[in-house]
């Protein structure tokens, strides 16, 4: 977008805002955790015109917010800065800001005006591309499952409706329990309103398989980067609106034993130039399209080395476990929830394919660019997708794919189909991040070691 129309977008909102006192510009790093800074109104015009200077490094950090030391960025380059510009449309009030404030997000270049590699907004965009140059333009919706959590005085636990009448907690799943939904009213009428006033499209809110445990779905849209920052962005709503409430709210993939975990659903369809969607119809010798068919194969071929992108961190392997609607094998099928890729009902003009594999701690960016880049792949190589899981078939729970950690990244490293999506520079970068947080995640002591070992051993 021209200069002109993105400081367009600042003045305007400073007219309706004419208050604002402070600016936020937030980016996610690697992690999927927004990183971010306050600036005044001295400095509010710099992101929309010139660019802001950023610390580069900050979009690669760990899960703590600390430098990692085996990449080039951070202590051993010297820290630079390079330009972060706002993303046009992303320019929000923040109105659980004590002070009036705004909001927006950054995407990086670098100093020759190039995309910054260690921004994951970019590599989406480089993993868009060769569906793009096909002629074909992604249409995508994520879901986000989440808890709300309450601290007992001795561990931070599931917050759980009560029983009427009493402060009895309600026991059992209780999945899609609407008196659920009303004990939270004031949560979500609180979410729904800053994600009116931020224009974040929410739609369905519902009370999830766990106790405490909620989802909340996103519209389609046909830009996958806003779709992306819908999901940032409602992530921060969810957790401010609950901190309103004296709550927090976690999107780990595993915060509690014993009960589900919190899973990112990924919604993808696809238009051809035309605007018609290519996976819906069907082939001569099947019940779908072959583009759609070729779309789940290359997924399906593109998931073992994905794994390390859908699980992102130690907790995210806890998810993986029988019972738990948390496929471990790429198989897919038909309105069946037990599967890794699953076809919605849906009318021919909606059809599209969901992908279940990934936990909400994923970064919504490089979710959607795996994605994308097996979808791709699929089609581009008219990959066989293999026997399809039939409506309500029982299926055992079969692990073919890497649930530990050390191993998906193995198999990251080893991967030959996102490097061409990602790029070699980013790929490496990636891997030899999460390489260094896994090292220290395992280098910590738990206290499970001294329940299990201290005495016995």
């Amino acid at each position: 977008m021209a200069i002109e129309k993105l400081k367009e977008q600042l003045d305007q909102f400073l007219d309706r805002h004419p208050d604002t006192l402070f600016l936020e510009p937030l980016i996610p790093d690697i992690n999927g955790i927004l990183r971010g800074k306050r600036v005044g109104t001295d400095d509010f015009y710099k992101a929309f015109t010139n660019g802001l200077n950023f610390c580069a490094a900050a979009t690669m950090l760990d899960s703590h917010g600390d430098v990692l030391d085996s990449i080039p960025y951070g202590e051993r380059d010297g820290d630079p800065d390079v330009k972060a510009f706002a993303v046009p449309g992303s320019l929000a009030p923040v109105p659980w800001a004590g002070v009036p404030t705004g909001q927006f997000l950054l995407e990086m270049a670098n100093m020759d005006g190039s995309p910054y590699p260690g921004d994951t907004r970019n590599v989406l965009r480089k993993a868009i591309e060769p569906l793009n140059d096909m002629g074909l333009h992604p249409v995508l919706a994520l879901e986000l499952e989440f808890y709300l959590v309450e601290y007992d005085g001795d561990n931070f636990v599931p917050k759980v409706p009560r029983i009427p009448g009493s402060n009895l907690p309600q026991g059992g799943a209780q999945y899609s329990m609407l008196e659920d939904l009303y004990e939270f009213d004031g949560f979500i009428n609180e979410l729904l309103n800053y994600c009116s006033i931020q224009n974040i499209p929410a739609s369905t809110a519902l009370s999830e398989y766990s106790p405490g445990q909620f989802e909340v779905n996103l519209h389609h849209i046909d830009d996958p980067a806003a779709a992306c920052d819908h999901a940032m962005m409602l992530k921060r709503a969810i957790k401010a609106a609950a901190r309103k409430h004296d709550l927090a709210a976690t999107f780990m993939a595993k915060p509690f034993e014993g009960v589900s975990g919190n899973g990112m659903h990924v919604h993808v369809s696809m238009l051809d130039d035309d605007g018609n969607n290519v996976f819906g119809g069907t082939s001569k010798d099947g019940d779908f399209s072959d583009s759609l068919r070729h779309a789940i194969g290359g997924l399906a071929e593109v998931m073992t080395e994905s794994m390390a992108i859908c699980a992102p961190n130690g907790n995210s392997y806890r998810r993986f476990a029988p019972g738990t609607y948390v496929p471990a094998t790429p198989n897919w099928g038909l309105n069946h929830r037990g599967v890794a890729l699953r076809v919605p009902l849906a009318s021919s003009e909606n059809s599209r394919v969901e992908h279940r594999v990934a936990g909400a701690d994923a970064n919504p960016y490089l979710l959607v660019a795996a994605i994308l880049a097996g979808i791709h792949h699929g089609i581009d190589n008219r990959c066989d997708p293999g026997k399809m899981v039939q409506q309500s078939e029982h299926i055992d729970y079969v692990q073919t794919l890497p649930t530990r950690w050390s191993n998906s990244l193995d198999a990251f490293d080893q991967g030959k189909i996102l490097p061409r999506y990602f790029g070699k520079t980013f790929h490496e970068l990636f891997s030899q991040c999460r390489r260094e947080e896994e090292g220290r995640y395992n280098a910590v002591v738990p206290d499970k070691d001294y329940e299990w070992y201290m005495r016995a051993v």
